[in-house]
């Protein structure tokens, strides 16, 4: 079980080095890059950031490689967060649920039949009345609300 603290301090990195990857770096190999996940050794001295990274394999190892060249700034920053006697060395790694999850949604929609709308539920039948008759109408008769509930008849 992973204690309370190793957990708020992944927490602060996955904050860090997002807020970081959007705001400071300049890095042009670094680009649509969204940080899942972090898990931080239990001794706390290394982080492995589970990044997403949209594009196709070589922007993604373009991207890696971009990232894992600013580690050092990214521990810094880290560093000046959390107040630890080490700072973790983080190691980023890519995360794939979300283009599994997508591939997964299209085998399933191209497997699985196309659902047709369902009719109206408040269809009109033959007679031009709604399929709940007179009682569906909300009035009681008469046709007079008081604070939305139907009057008593005269």
């Amino acid at each position: 079980m992973t204690s309370r603290r190793v957990l708020k301090a992944a927490e602060a990195i996955r904050e860090v080095v997002g807020m970081a990857i959007l705001a400071d770096l300049k890095d042009p190999r670094i680009d649509g890059v969204t940080v899942t996940h972090v898990e931080v050794t239990p001794d706390m001295r290394g982080a492995k950031v589970h990044v997403s990274i949209m594009g196709d394999e070589t922007a993604q190892r373009l991207c890696l490689q971009g990232l894992q060249s600013s580690s050092g700034y990214l521990q810094k920053k880290i560093s000046k967060r959390i107040d630890t006697r080490y700072t973790p060395r983080i190691r980023f790694e890519l995360d794939m649920g979300v283009k599994n999850s997508i591939a997964i949604a299209k085998m399933l929609e191209s497997v699985l039949p196309e659902k047709t709308p369902d009719p109206e539920p408040y269809a009109l039948d033959s007679g031009g009345d709604d399929v709940l008759g007179d009682a569906g109408n909300g009035d009681a008769g008469n046709g007079k609300f008081i604070n939305g509930c139907p009057a008593e008849s005269e």
